[in-house]
């Protein structure tokens, strides 16, 4: 029995689905911790295959090579470097669970399996996989390590049936996808089973991109008196090796020092944005991403995002001027690309307005000019930024808001056209206080620049899609600030619409918000995917259907 263990954690990002990549960022990591003195390497939930799987993790050929992974994994533990804390999927008896496995000395000496899987918002983990006993401690150079697997913290009997069969320590490897409001939900979790254990707890998460998904990393350790010993740094893989010695009483104490600031709303919302895209561009191996340069605030803040997570050299913005497109916006989107550096082009739709004008001038013969008028405006410009993906392989990266996307103020097969989206699940008013922000503020993690990223007009002026004269936002929605109210109660809070009346909304804006919210579904069907910000994005968070009958009556 030791009294003294180092303990190194692996905040990493592995790759969905590269089995053997992440088999070799766990090699790297590992020769890191043997420098540095460790005894056992932890991983996040499921490394080796990345999260979530999905249903890939079905497939025969897929647990065959992680099966194969493993193996090779604990051959190298024969090398008498750290041992490992493995976290993969495991076929047991025709079954499949999420497991956290033991390597050392050349073999697997210990395995556990998840038991709570969560079945809400953006997970699913029933579907694929079989929830597993209670788990008892795993046996390490005598002492008694119990590992919790992710959602396994949040419920007290899994922790109590580890401190009641004997742990010593609580080990939590997580694949834990960011909200805003997602830190303060751990910490209180990870306090709860401290406090009703009496046992410390390592808390640790990975980092990167999955599709809709952002990991923010943010790893701790709390001893067992629910001090905070370490907090890692959010946004960034690392490595660190905490150090444990065994006390007086018997317990375990981690006496590493190490507190990173994890920064305010705005930079944790902005830091999300720019992992998730460059994640999803890097993964999914595209050589940048090209946009639409408005001069508004949604495609500068999208712009800024793009340069912060690529480099200038990666993004390519186009202006695509009618012959409603204000000086004021041109010369915001220059100055825009000015200040990021980044190749502006212009290219005016006009001639392709002309051109649909006279192809459907007998068809649309007697009809006044309406909404069919602007909207082509927006697909010319959909398929103008589609052309120069397909040529030159950049993706088209979608410049909506959340607000937009809500009611519906959007166009399908136009301004909605593109492989992602970075403010799919941000407020318009977020957008605003994002770019104040940012430009007040730098990371060492952006590769944009130090200083402002977009001119101030761009922030202050009225919205507008210029698609006709004189247009603005509020000319069809509410005003921003009601809009976002009125939404977040809808969206993340489920209200009734009695309950946003009583909160002081106006009863025929909040009905007429529900109703657009409502038939604007079958738009959101067809969105790009986007950076999950918010408790209840669009898409895997937020399942609605879209032939709908139910409007809530005050």
């Amino acid at each position: 029995m030791t009294d003294h263990l180092k303990i190194a954690l692996a905040q990493a990002n592995p790759t969905l689905g590269n089995i053997a990549g992440n088999v070799a960022l766990a090699r790297s990591f590992r020769e890191e911790a043997e420098a540095l003195g460790a005894d056992i390497i932890v991983y996040p939930e499921l490394f080796l295959t990345g999260y979530p799987p999905e249903d890939l993790v079905m497939k025969g050929a897929f647990q065959r090579s992680v099966a194969r992974a493993i193996d090779e994994l604990a051959e190298l533990t024969l090398d008498g470097g750290p041992a490992m804390l493995m976290t993969a999927p495991v076929v047991e008896a025709g079954k499949l669970y999420n497991a956290a496995l033991l390597l050392e000395a050349g073999k697997i000496t210990a395995t556990r399996y998840k038991a709570k899987l969560p079945n809400y918002g953006v997970f699913d983990e029933i579907r694929v996989f079989e929830p597993g006993p209670l788990p008892g401690p795993m046996a390490f150079r005598g002492v008694r390590l119990g590992v919790m697997i992710c959602e396994d913290m949040w419920f007290p009997d899994v922790a109590e049936c580890l401190m009641e069969t004997g742990a010593e320590m609580l080990i939590v490897p997580n694949g834990s996808p960011y909200d805003h409001m997602k830190s303060d939900i751990r910490l209180n979790h990870a306090v709860q089973r401290v406090t009703e254990t009496g046992l410390p707890l390592i808390y640790l998460n990975q980092i990167g991109g999955q599709d809709e998904l952002v990991f923010d990393g943010a790893s701790f350790v709390m001893n067992a008196d629910r001090s905070l010993k370490v907090q890692m740094a959010s946004w960034k893989e690392s490595l660190i090796v905490t150090d444990w010695r065994r006390q007086a009483d018997g317990g375990w104490a981690c006496e590493t020092e190490e507190i990173v600031d994890p920064g305010n709303a705005m930079a944790r919302i902005y830091h999300a944005m720019v992992l998730g895209l460059k994640d999803y561009v890097e993964k999914n191996r595209f050589p940048g991403v090209v946009l639409g340069l408005s001069g508004g605030i949604d495609s500068a803040l999208s712009a800024a995002v793009a340069v912060d997570a690529l480099g200038a050299d990666r993004v390519h913005c186009v202006m695509m001027p009618s012959k409603y497109t204000s000086t004021e916006s041109l010369d915001d989107a220059a100055e825009c690309a000015r200040l990021l550096g980044t190749r502006l082009d212009t290219i005016s739709i006009v001639p392709g307005v002309d051109a649909f004008e006279t192809m459907l001038k007998d068809a649309f013969a007697g009809q006044e000019p309406d909404i069919t008028e602007e909207n082509i405006q927006s697909r010319l410009r959909g398929v103008t930024l589609m052309a120069l993906s397909n040529k030159f392989g950049k993706m088209v990266l979608t410049t909506g808001n959340k607000s937009e996307m809500s009611v519906g103020y959007a166009t399908l097969y136009g301004d909605m056209c593109g492989g992602y989206s970075v403010l799919k699940d941000v407020y318009k008013t977020t957008c605003f206080k994002l770019s104040e922000w940012r430009n007040k503020n730098h990371s060492p993690l952006f590769k944009g620049p130090d200083g402002p990223v977009m001119p101030e007009n761009v922030i202050v002026k009225p919205p507008t899609a210029e698609l006709r004269d004189n247009q603005k936002d509020e000319d069809s929605l509410p005003p921003y600030d009601i809009l976002d109210g009125i939404l977040r109660g809808l969206v993340e809070e489920e209200k009734s619409v009695s309950e946003l009346i009583a909160e002081g909304y106006d009863p025929a804006t909040v009905s007429r918000v529900q109703n657009l919210l409502y038939i604007a579904e079958y738009k959101r069907r067809q969105a790009p995917p986007g950076v999950k910000i918010s408790t209840r994005s669009f898409g895997r968070d937020r399942r609605y259907p879209i032939t709908n009958g139910f409007r809530d009556k005050r």
